[in-house]
Parts: C-alpha cells; sequence; structure tokens
C-alpha cells in the first residue's frame, strides 16, 4: 500500500510517461509538466517557471525535485508567509524531493541492496540515497507487518 504522496507521484508520472529511471529527464519531466527550467543563484518557483542554481547534474535535479513541489503543491508567495509555515512547506518540499527523484514505484521494480544502486538508477548523492534508502526499507518493513 502506498501513501498519499506516493501514489500522486505514481499517478504524475505515468500521466506524462515516465515509468522507469531511464525516462527521468528533469528537462523532458519539466517540458511534459508545461514548466521552464532557468538558472540563477537563488532557487524559487514562478507561475510556469522553476529556477534552480547551477550545479551538478546530480544537484540541479535534487533542487528541481525540492522546487517542483512548491510549483505542484503550494500557493502563495513565502515573503509574506509566517516563518513556521514557510518551515513547514520547505519540509514538504524535501520529503517530496526524495520520492519524485527516486519514486516508490521504480523502486519497487528494481534490486535495492545499498544506496549505490540508487545512485546508480537515479543520479542523485550518496546522502541522499542513503536517506531514500531508508525511507523506503521502512516502508518495506511496514508493508511486511500485519497489525
Amino acid at each position: 500500500m502506498y501513501s498519499h504522496l506516493e501514489d500522486y507521484i505514481y499517478e504524475l508520472y505515468t500521466k506524462i510517461g515516465i515509468t522507469k529511471p531511464s525516462d527521468m529527464d528533469m528537462y523532458l519531466i519539466a517540458k511534459l509538466l508545461g514548466v521552464v527550467i532557468s538558472y540563477r543563484k537563488r532557487p524559487f518557483r514562478t507561475e510556469k517557471e522553476i529556477v534552480i542554481d547551477k550545479g551538478t547534474i546530480r544537484s540541479e535535479w535534487m533542487m528541481f525535485g525540492h522546487e517542483i513541489c512548491h510549483y505542484l503543491r503550494h500557493v502563495g508567495i513565502q515573503l509574506a508567509m509566517n516563518k513556521l509555515f514557510i518551515d513547514l512547506q520547505e519540509y514538504q518540499a524535501d520529503y517530496f524531493s526524495y520520492h519524485f527523484c527516486v519514486p516508490t514505484f521504480m523502486l519497487d521494480k528494481l534490486e535495492i541492496n545499498c544506496a549505490e544502486d540508487i545512485i546508480k538508477h537515479f543520479d542523485v548523492d550518496y546522502e541522499f540515497a542513503l536517506r531514500r534508502l531508508e525511507m523506503y526499507e521502512n516502508k518495506q518493513y511496514t508493508r511486511s507487518v500485519s497489525f
């Protein structure tokens, strides 16, 4: 059983034809979602634009995962928000990025034994892959336990 977020990401990706790790190209996904990727010193999003900081392909992919959450799931301008609400949105975007960049439905089809396996298939950095593996293993454990 998937969480609401995992279902959302599964439906989002399958709707635009992204079904396996080799399909996951930031520019293609942006195009299919109707957004433009731009580069500036500070990441943010506008109505139809995701702005990220220039970096490695991996860092840009992970940043895109974070910013696309704001685009898809958040409303409002953070400059006018209470700090606690900003913190909540940032936490949600961070969590979203793990599932967006390394979707559970794709992990389920692969043999994943370590963080390096995630890096090989999804091109994220080691710390990100390690945290995502931990999330996935916890989910696997929860699936196997009957309450």
